[in-house]
Order: C-alpha cells, then sequence, then structure tokens
C-alpha cells in the first residue's frame, strides 16, 4: 500500500490543461515554493484554487484523517490536482520509445502467452525478426515473457505457432501514461476525458 506521499497528483498547466502527474510530496513542495496552487475538488467551492495559507485552513476543516499529511506543526491534506503558476506548455505528444515504456504499453504482460510479470521476468520481441529486416520500432516490437521469447526465437509469431495478445501500436500519450488505472483520481475526469464527464453528469 502506498503512503499518502507517494499518492499520485494531476498537474495543470497555467492553462487548466493536464501536463504529467507528480507525487503528493512533490505537489506540496510546488505548492510551499508558490510554483503551484492546489485546486480545491469538493465542496460548493470546487475548483477553487488555493496557494499554502489557505490550503493549511481549508485542511484544518478535513474530517479524512488518512488523507491527511502531518508535519511537526501542520497537518496538510492531500492534494488531487495541482495547477502551475507559470507554465502554460504541453509536453510533447508522443511517448518516448523505451524499454520500460513498452513494458508499459503492453502492462507487464506477455504478448504470447497472456502472462503478467515483473520488468526482469520481461524481454523485448521483435515481431518481425532482426535477421529479416525486423526494426526496433513500436510497431514492431512487443513484450514477452523469456520462455515465449526462447520459444518465437527468430521466427514469425505463426511460424511458432503463437499469437499475439494485441497489434503492437504507438501509445497515445496521456498525463497519465504507465499510472495504474486504479491509482487514478475521479476528480481527473472533468480534465482528462471531458466527453465522459459530460456524459455521466447527463
Amino acid at each position: 500500500m502506498h503512503s499518502v506521499l507517494e499518492r499520485p497528483v494531476l498537474v495543470l498547466n497555467r492553462l487548466w490543461q493536464p501536463v504529467h502527474t507528480c507525487s503528493v510530496k512533490r505537489a506540496l513542495k510546488l505548492l510551499c515554493l508558490g510554483h503551484a496552487q492546489v485546486v480545491q475538488t469538493e465542496g460548493e467551492c470546487r475548483y477553487q484554487t488555493h496557494d499554502i495559507g489557505s490550503w493549511v485552513n481549508y485542511s484544518g476543516d478535513c474530517s479524512l484523517m488518512d488523507d491527511l499529511v502531518h508535519s511537526v506543526s501542520v497537518a496538510l491534506r492531500a492534494p488531487k490536482i495541482i495547477v502551475l503558476a507559470l507554465y502554460d506548455r504541453l509536453p510533447r505528444k508522443e511517448v518516448k520509445f523505451t524499454r520500460q515504456n513498452v513494458f508499459l504499453r503492453d502492462k507487464h504482460t506477455c504478448q504470447y502467452c497472456r502472462g503478467a510479470f515483473s520488468e526482469n521476468q520481461l524481454n523485448l520481441d521483435h515481431v518481425l525478426p532482426r535477421d529479416r529486416g525486423g526494426k526496433m520500432t513500436w510497431d514492431n516490437i512487443v513484450t514477452s515473457c523469456v520462455p515465449c521469447n526462447t520459444k518465437k526465437a527468430n521466427r514469425l509469431p505463426h511460424e511458432a505457432g503463437m499469437r499475439l495478445l494485441n497489434e503492437p501500436k504507438i501509445p497515445r500519450w496521456r498525463p497519465f501514461f504507465g499510472l495504474k488505472e486504479q491509482s487514478r483520481d475521479e476528480a481527473w475526469i472533468e480534465f482528462i476525458d471531458p466527453e465522459r464527464q459530460r456524459v455521466k453528469m447527463a
């Protein structure tokens, strides 16, 4: 179970567009430095923003004791969303091609046997083998466990009697790429999926 300080917080730029996520610990640091404000996500004043002073006051009225971060002199409520004071850009929309990001795209699941594994039990597999011209690209690389990788060897999947779970594609960028779905807060929906929020409210 992650501590409160490790919970993910949605980060909005100055124009209230989602740019990425950070930990509660990082969010509170940005708040204390004056680089961000917390977006209130509950109550009548929903979407009101708080600096460190008003967030301390708001936290004093909080009855959810497991949602508080305690220091020697004060208890602060763990924010769910922060908005940056100056940053107004959007990050690059491409997900960088890395070993870890391939695992994240495939949810740490072998694309042949469909088993979920830890990273040290996984390999990257070329669907079209390298010695047949296969390239190290999003649409030719999949997550594979070591036994399946060994079984397939330098063959095409059908030649090895294997089938892919999913067609490999370039993952679409999201501010929460790689974050487990159960870690995403309901309060984020209006910012990351406004269409879904409108359907929910209809």
